[in-house]
């Protein structure tokens, strides 16, 4: 997978698989650009990545506000001139509570954030795909858009919405050389991760992280390099004929019939 002399534009780029993937593309030859909402971490990833050799702009912003996206999108084509492969990967993890009891409030920051960013991010990048008649785009999905979990409405919610915009936008745009792609990880070893096992057990998060492993097939989470690598396997000419579907990344875990996640352990 060789991406010498292309733009590799990824949201979420301070996160556990977004830092991951930002120094997987730049150790393949891509320019980055790291977008994050959180500058210390997002600056943090782009100084890695210069330190290991490759080049990067860090641009700090809210994916959810279309003026933000603009920007980003903006400072990419000010900086290195084109976007060759877009991975739209910023997300939330909300909380994890019923239905009846989920604020209206942290709805609206993960629809916003999951869902609405998704969007934003291909209207803006797309035109500029179209225009070069070339681009990959990859969202992240997750497990979460193949079935529910108790206490996910938002989160389940919202991916299931990137699926779906996965499928209209890859049909919008196959034609004109554009690709657009999603994957679909389980539990991953991250900071999210971490967050949904602590709101599920406060008092023994490492058990729910133990009881989600030995329900896995492969007997463990899947690690952040694994996720990048299946973004950039999506990004490469080798799937070049590859567009409109859902990269599953589960330990095997969908299909064998298993959830997103442990039930909540103090019900």
């Amino acid at each position: 997978m060789d991406f010498t002399g292309k733009v590799a534009l990824i949201t979420g780029g301070g996160g556990g698989i977004g830092i991951t993937t930002c120094l997987g593309f730049a150790k393949r030859g891509a320019k980055v650009v790291v977008v994050d909402y959180d500058a210390a971490i997002g600056q943090a990833a782009a100084a890695q990545v210069k330190a290991d050799g490759g080049e990067a702009i860090f641009v700090r912003a809210d994916v959810s506000k279309s003026a933000d996206v603009q920007a980003y999108v903006m400072a990419a084509m000010d900086a290195y001139g084109r976007i060759d492969c877009f991975f739209n990967n910023a997300g939330i993890e909300g909380k994890v509570t019923p239905i009846t009891e989920y604020e209206e409030e942290t709805w609206n920051a993960v629809i916003g954030v999951n869902l609405t960013g998704v969007f934003l991010g291909m209207k803006y990048v797309l035109p500029i795909m179209l225009k070069q008649e070339s681009g990959t785009v990859v969202n992240t999905a997750s497990t979460a858009a193949l079935f529910g979990g108790p206490g996910m409405a938002a989160y389940v919610a919202s991916k299931h919405g990137v699926a779906g915009l996965t499928k209209v936008a890859s049909s919008d745009v196959a034609r004109y050389g554009v690709r657009v792609n999603a994957i679909c990880p389980g539990p991953v070893e991250t900071r999210m991760m971490r967050s949904l096992e602590s709101q599920r057990n406060p008092t023994d998060p490492e058990s729910v992280h133990a009881a989600n492993a030995a329900g896995m097939p492969t007997g463990r989470y899947t690690y952040p390099e694994e996720v990048a690598n299946a973004v950039m396997y999506l990004c490469s000419d080798l799937s070049s004929n590859i567009t409109g579907t859902q990269l599953v990344i589960d330990s095997g875990r969908s299909a064998s019939g298993g959830s997103a996640i442990a039930p909540r352990r103090n019900q």
